[in-house]
């Protein structure tokens, strides 16, 4: 009987990793980890690294981006669903026309609509969009400078396409 019960609990998948594959588009590295809480919600934990630039300002940072998702189709993991969100950011920036060098750190959130598919139980894609909100101060450490914070800073869309694991 136990040996029955322990090949249940192993074939149930609660945690998907996964990387978005649009990042690299915008030079950034994408890592998401997504836990089920139950039979309708899971939550996800996602990472960034990115070395962006835009006009003449060069971002290198990172970003954190906790969100909540609820299925609205079939079981969490797998489905449609919509996920209110957080983002933190924190740049270095660049700006190449006067050299000058300031920091931003940005918060915000916003809520995305998606679709998650797990294909034999193991492979996750998972396509999302929708509206973000991200505000923060520019503080400049050198130089002087009109730093374009256009790409991380005020109302933005954020999108993806992830490919990962379950297990």
């Amino acid at each position: 009987m136990s040996i029955l019960t322990l090949n249940i609990v192993f074939a149930q998948k609660e945690n998907v990793i996964k990387i978005n594959i649009l990042s690299p588009i915008v030079k950034t590295f994408n890592v998401q980890y997504e836990r089920k809480l139950n039979e309708s919600s899971s939550v996800q934990l996602g990472f960034f690294y990115t070395g962006y630039s835009a006009n003449e300002t060069t971002f290198s940072g990172f970003g954190i981006t906790p969100e909540y998702r609820f299925y609205l189709t079939d079981e969490a993991l797998q489905g449609v669903y919509i996920a209110p969100f957080l983002r933190y950011q924190d740049f270095s920036l660049t700006e190449s026309i006067s050299n000058g060098k300031a920091t931003q750190s940005t918060f915000g959130g916003g809520v995305i609509l998606g679709k998650q598919w797990l294909f034999k139980e193991k492979i996750a894609l998972d396509i999302f969009i929708g509206p973000s909100y991200a505000s923060g101060d520019v503080k400049v450490t050198s130089g002087t400078g009109t730093f374009n914070t256009n790409a991380f800073d005020g109302f933005g869309l954020r999108a993806g396409l992830c490919f990962g694991f379950a297990f």
